[in-house]
């Protein structure tokens, strides 16, 4: 099998039969991008929500292939292979889809909004919506368009490692050249098509990315000699999911500050069980339920019944990465420490140890090493069309997400009578400049403990004022814009206060090599657990709107008619309560059950 110039396949092994696969895998995103373009009206809610003709199955697969991106086939992977499946608490998060569909999706639904802030708008004031905008464009530059690039420069550095680019004045390596060819397909196919191309194109990704997953995970298991075969190889606590949940024991200190040598309210030095407990939920309900990135799917859906039960499809799919990612990290350690694929034992700190232990930084090519050295030719070209379906979805879902955000709530707003035309325009410009901005922030994640410990602890900074605000303004319709915004304010400025502190030590900047000074306040704050450090803020922005809100007046109940639970119409109701039956109560409490099967299993 004659394989393609080496510069594209080196120390790959790509045959011919693998490059046909990735070839007819760009070759249906450019089907389905045509189409749409044939099918695009030059309006905002065509361009931003395929003008809300998508069909539950469209919904759930668009929602799964946003949220599952490059950060997981890589930082999943990767913890998978340091940590085993203490991650896997925020892939069981499926349950939090269901509170999307049950609880958010008819306020959503009747307020027929665009977006998120916009929602905020409405509920509370114009304020809320501009700060919630400028929160969540910060948001996806540091957490997803960065995360994005960064990833697929992993993958790209670790199965194509010799391809190069010269310019003349700089020379771009495999990680950087990669990364730049997957934006710009990515790119040309969300601004041509808009959001009806991001979501045909994330059904197929869906299907792509979790058979090429699949296979992954079968010849993984099958080199092991099965699921038994892993278990044996590996210590039982990379199977215990409870261990990060409950408190390793009464010695040593209860403060949650990082000590060496000390265990309580921590895990392994990463997991605190008091944190997971609380943190891991917030920022599990800000994203699948308050999230743009996500629920802007929703919102295209024809009816409250689509985005419903595209909700409930989606929170399936969302069990299986616990299976297809965290997994096969857990293989490519194992395949290392018994030395059945010698390639692999890059990963660890050190191959020769009598007890093996991954590396950290190199655990997270555990995903693309896999597929270089485990796969056989013929097969890789279906998971790498898999992986370049992750690192594009993710990518897609962001670019409409951000645009949508700064056209329809920062500049429509600040030019009302702008032409349909030139709102479809800017929001194409504003990807451009997000794009540009994300590849500047790459460097902080280098210098980050792993790429998912980085994604959920700027998550935990980020989520809580967010998830605040929009579930008690829900559920407590005495709450009003000025407690709104003092707590989007406070919640985001406490959030920034920590980036601006953990930001000079992960960057390794001149006098900041050793970190702060042990004792004092930076120090502190700098080594605060994530989880310790978000659930501070939840307490303050509760404490904050709840406070702000009864020293200030009490909102205009015709204001918010229909936008709390106290304030829905008996009509709205009735609307509600027709729009689903008996199968979306079942199909959800499988979701229910599933989940606690995997945490009865999962035990150690």
């Amino acid at each position: 099998m004659t394989p393609l110039p080496a510069v594209f396949a080196a120390n790959t092994g790509l045959g011919t039969v693998d490059w046909l696969v990735i070839l007819a895998y760009f070759g249906i995103l450019l089907a389905i991008t045509w189409w749409s373009v044939t099918k695009r009206k030059d309006t905002a809610e065509d361009y931003f929500l395929a003008g809300r003709h998508l069909a539950w199955w469209i919904v759930g697969a668009s929602i799964f292939a946003s949220n599952i991106g490059s950060e997981h086939l890589v930082g999943l992977a990767g913890s998978g292979a340091t940590d085993g499946v203490a991650m896997a608490h925020y892939e069981l998060h499926a349950w939090c889809l269901l509170v999307l569909a049950w609880v958010l999706v008819p306020f959503y639904m009747r307020s027929k909004v665009y977006t998120m802030p916009e929602f905020l708008e409405r509920r509370f004031s114009p304020a809320s919506r501009y700060v919630l905008s400028v929160i969540s464009l910060v948001a996806y530059v540091i957490t997803k368009i960065a995360v994005g690039i960064f990833a697929g420069g992993i993958v790209f550095g670790t199965l194509l490692p010799e391809m190069r680019l010269n310019l003349g004045f700089a020379e771009l390596n495999a990680f950087w050249l990669g990364s730049l060819l997957v934006l710009a397909a990515t790119g040309l196919y969300t601004v041509l098509g808009g959001m009806r191309a991001v979501a045909y194109t994330e059904a197929v990704q869906t299907v792509v990315l979790v058979l090429g997953s699949v296979i992954v995970t079968l010849f993984g298991l099958a080199k092991l000699g099965g699921w038994s075969g892993l278990r044996e190889a590996l210590p039982s606590e990379m199977f215990n999911l409870w261990k990060p949940l409950v408190p390793a024991g009464l010695e040593g200190t209860w403060a949650p500050v990082k000590e060496p040598g000390r265990i309580a309210w921590y895990f392994n030095g990463n997991f605190p069980w008091l944190g997971m407990l609380v943190c891991a939920p917030v920022i599990g309900l800000w994203y699948w339920c308050t999230d743009q990135y996500i629920v802007q799917r929703a919102l295209g859906a024809r009816n409250e019944t689509d985005a419903r039960r595209g909700a409930i499809f989606a929170s399936y799919l969302k069990l299986l990465p616990v299976f297809i990612f965290i997994v096969p990290g857990m293989i490519c350690f194992a395949l290392a420490s018994s030395g059945k694929i010698p390639e692999l034992q890059g990963i660890l700190v050190d191959p020769a140890a009598a007890t093996a232990v991954a590396d950290r930084d190199k655990a997270q090519a555990a995903f693309p090493l896999l597929v270089a050295h485990l796969l056989p030719v013929g097969v890789r070209g279906i998971v790498v069309a898999g992986l370049l379906a992750a690192l594009m979805s993710s990518l897609a879902g962001v670019f409409n997400a951000s645009s949508t955000l700064f056209t329809v709530d920062l500049y429509q707003k600040l030019r009302p009578k702008v032409s349909q035309h030139q709102l479809v325009r800017v929001g194409r410009i504003a990807t451009i400049a997000m794009v540009l901005i994300g590849l500047l922030w790459i460097p902080v994640i280098q210098g980050s403990k792993g790429l998912y410990f980085y994604l959920q602890s700027v998550q935990g900074y980020l989520a809580p004022p967010i998830f605040t605000v929009f579930f008690l303004g829900v559920f407590m319709k005495r709450l009003n814009a000025r407690g709104c915004l003092a707590a989007l304010v406070v919640g985001f400025l406490l959030g920034l206060f920590r980036l601006a502190v953990d930001t000079p030590i992960a960057l390794g900047l001149a006098g900041f090599e050793q970190g702060y000074t042990p004792g004092s306040f930076l120090w502190i704050v700098n080594n605060i657990y994530f989880q310790y450090f978000s659930m501070l803020i939840l307490l303050v922005c509760v404490a904050v709107m709840i406070g702000v809100s009864y020293a200030t007046e009490t909102p205009d109940a015709r204001r918010i008619e229909g936008l709390t639970f106290a304030t829905v119409t008996a009509e709205q109701r009735a609307v509600t309560r027709a729009s689903w039956g008996t199968a979306e109560v079942l199909a959800s409490a499988v979701v229910l059950i599933l989940i606690l099967a995997a945490y009865l299993y999962f035990r150690g």
